[in-house]
């Protein structure tokens, strides 16, 4: 059905996932170009802080077309990988198929495989992967099912358990991070570097505090927009060293591929601080601080991955909520896993109706041309319906057996039976990508 090729704040550190991190403005132009690939079928790309994810389905339906649109993905993230800094990310990534790429897509949606369990952005980026795929033209029927299920199990997840009480986000983990730094924040200024969805997340947080948020980023206009909705002071992108010489603490979370407070930047504010600490807090990917700061004196930085020391405390108080959690991931699985082995058998079902309509077609055809030619239109009309009404009632009962097969390992082998009885062609249930189109459209 679709394979998953990618890699995670699990498997890999993050100097190798931000050699993956993927601009937002080439998405669609990656994905237009994989689907043209004849392992190919449906793609989209789930590319966020902790993780880059390729999900796919091949063009056919046996274990070596899965393989090879394995290897094409894998193919594909090492070249990414070079683009961006240099290779050897294929011993980080990791490969899921079928029931198994089903079951982590699932639980990626639900956030059960987040650094921070429970925090509500990934459901937001799931949403946003698919529709820059739909926007581009690349998922189908399956894709579309999948996803939408996905989608569904993860608000199921957030209704009927608790698993998001609480801290739970990075840019909240970030707050108590300097929260524990201080004892408050209350009257520290902090300084936002960017003005994004974390961003703001961390602001919300920030202002609750009672810390002085300052915030700069590239668009003035955008930081103007942030602080009127969780207050602090705009400041422009040119007073960023200004703005780092007044803070206590800096949380960078911009989406720029160098780095924006360089070692140079930050050594001319510890210069000037008179001994003052500095604390960054980079939750960026790629990073935005470079890590030789860490060789400044009285500078102390984190990154996403120093995170996971706190993560692991929010982790204990949630484990009864995440086996909730898993138990209805687990279901809406099994929902998905019904409906992809009953579409495997579809195809048999139509092929077999078509063949008998088809063939009784034509015998009435026959008739109505010689014998039965002098039937009016209401008398053919009448003899056209009684044909549905005959193929319907003959293949009746071997259709609904084979649909409720479909779920058991003898499904294929009955549909498999057919095919050779009725003498039927073998037929595909790879969805083409411009179906996608055509149902965004409908």
């Amino acid at each position: 059905m679709m394979v998953i090729v990618g890699l995670s704040h699990r498997t890999a550190p993050l100097e190798i996932r931000e050699r993956l991190a993927l601009p937002r403005e080439q998405l669609g132009d990656m994905l237009r170009q994989l689907v043209t690939l004849p392992e190919l079928g449906e793609v989209l790309c789930l590319s966020t802080c902790n993780r880059v994810e390729m999900v796919a389905t091949p063009r056919g339906t046996d274990p070596q077309s899965m393989m090879r649109a394995s290897e094409t993905l894998i193919r594909f993230l090492e070249q990414t990988a070079q683009t961006h800094g240099g290779a050897g990310v294929s011993k980080h990534l990791y490969t899921h198929r079928e029931h198994e790429a089903a079951l982590h897509l699932f639980r990626v949606a639900a956030s059960l495989d987040s650094i921070v369990v429970g925090e509500p952005q990934i459901l937001g980026q799931v949403k946003d992967a698919f529709e820059a795929a739909q926007t581009a033209g690349t998922v189908g029927t399956v894709l579309t099912r999948v996803v939408s299920r996905a989608l569904h199990a993860a608000k199921r997840v957030r209704t009927e358990t608790a698993i998001g009480e609480g801290q739970v986000s990075v840019s909240s983990v970030a707050i108590d991070l300097a929260q524990q730094i201080f004892g408050t924040l209350a009257n520290r200024v902090v300084l936002l570097v960017g003005a994004g969805e974390m961003a703001e997340a961390a602001a919300q947080a920030l202002e609750h505090a009672g810390a002085r948020l300052v915030v700069v980023n590239r668009s003035y206009e955008r930081g103007v927009e942030l602080v009127q909705r969780v207050g602090g002071s705009p400041r422009p992108w040119a007073e960023l060293d200004a703005a780092v010489l007044e803070a206590d603490v800096v949380i960078s979370s911009t989406s720029s591929r160098g780095f924006v407070l360089t070692r140079d930047l930050v050594g001319r504010a510890v210069r000037q601080r008179r001994g003052r600490a500095l604390f960054l807090i980079d939750i960026a990917v790629p990073r935005d601080v470079d890590p030789e700061v860490n060789h400044l004196d009285n500078v102390f930085l984190y990154d996403v991955d120093d995170l996971e020391g706190i993560v692991r405390e929010t982790r204990k108080g949630r484990a009864a909520e995440a086996q909730k959690a898993e138990s209805i991931v687990a279901e809406e699985v099994r929902a998905l896993d019904a409906w992809v082995e009953a579409r495997g058998v579809t195809p048999t079902i139509v092929a077999l109706r078509t063949k008998a309509r088809a063939t009784l077609q034509a015998e009435l055809d026959r008739s109505l041309a010689g014998r039965l030619r002098h039937l009016n239109e209401t008398d053919r009309a009448a003899l056209n319906a009684m044909l549905d009404a005959a193929v319907n009632k003959l293949l009746h009962a071997p259709t609904t057996h084979l649909r409720k097969a479909a779920a058991e390992p003898r499904g294929e082998q009955l549909a498999q039976t057919l095919r050779e009885l009725f003498e039927l062609p073998e037929v595909s249930i790879v969805a083409e990508p411009h179906e996608a189109k055509s149902q965004k459209n409908s």
